[in-house]
Formats: C-alpha cells, sequence, structure tokens
C-alpha cells in the first residue's frame, strides 16, 4: 500500500491544472472561429436596406425560377420562366462553406443549352453555399445564395 496522502497542495494544483486546460482550449477555439470566420454578408445592412423590397420586387418580376445542385463533379445551376431557359450573364459566383472563407472557389460555369454547369472535382462532403450574382438583359440584378448538400 501507498504512503501518498492527498494534501491541500495537491488539490490546488489538480484545480489549476483542470482549468488551464478548459481556458486553453476555448481560447484556441475562439482565436479559430474569429480567424476562419468568412466575413459580413454587407458593409452598411441599413444602406442595404433602403433598397431591398425595390430589389426584391424587380427580381421577382423576372419570373424566374433558379435552382442549383450536384450532379456527380458538376455543380449546375438553371434559371426557368415560363417562356423556357433563361441564359443571364453571371457577375459573381462563390462557391463555399458557410463558416469558413478558405474553401470558397469561384466557379466557372458554361452554358449546356438548358442552364449553367461548372466542374467542381474534390469537392469535400457536406454543406455547401452557392452565392450568385446574375445580371438579367433588362439590367436587374438577380441575387440569391443557395444551399446545397453534397454527397458523393
Amino acid at each position: 500500500m501507498s504512503d501518498f496522502t492527498l494534501t491541500g497542495r495537491h488539490v490546488a494544483l489538480i484545480f489549476c491544472g483542470a482549468f488551464t486546460v478548459i481556458i486553453g482550449v476555448n481560447i484556441a477555439l475562439a482565436v479559430n472561429a474569429v480567424r476562419t470566420f468568412p466575413g459580413l454578408e454587407t458593409k452598411n445592412s441599413y444602406v442595404a436596406s433602403q433598397s431591398f423590397d425595390a430589389d426584391r420586387a424587380a427580381q421577382e418580376a423576372l419570373g424566374w425560377e433558379a435552382s442549383a445542385g450536384f450532379e456527380d463533379d458538376y455543380l449546375v445551376l438553371r434559371f426557368d420562366s415560363a417562356a423556357g431557359p433563361v441564359q443571364p450573364v453571371i457577375t459573381r459566383a462563390v462557391l463555399g462553406r458557410a463558416t469558413i472563407a478558405s474553401q470558397d472557389r469561384t466557379p466557372v460555369f458554361a452554358w449546356d443549352g438548358t442552364g449553367y454547369v461548372a466542374h467542381v472535382p474534390d469537392l469535400d462532403d457536406g454543406k455547401w453555399d452557392l452565392r450568385l450574382e446574375a445580371r438579367a438583359e433588362d439590367g436587374t440584378l438577380f441575387r440569391r445564395r443557395f444551399e446545397m448538400e453534397h454527397r458523393p
């Protein structure tokens, strides 16, 4: 049998060691969260809100049904109207995660006659966002964020 006696000094060292680990992990997680956060959606939400309703009404007046999804190693983007497929000019497209900017990529879309297709090889499984801006023939800006799930 051991002659070890648990003293107040031992308890204090165990207590300090446990809280050092807890605080260290919290600091590491906080630093990593701040470092990898992709940023703001808009610089000034008040200014953006002033034209929100008018922008939304103009976008809805286009009458487009937009969809995006993955098919194998391809990202497929379609714009449909009552008259058939629509081919707007894509002015901005970023495919990335909602919480980390390091995996963001800019897909290169090609028109296939019914929609846009972009090859996106080596895409990890999970949730992805496509943040898109496209311009109609009449100059109307179309903005949408598509939430998608990638499964091979």
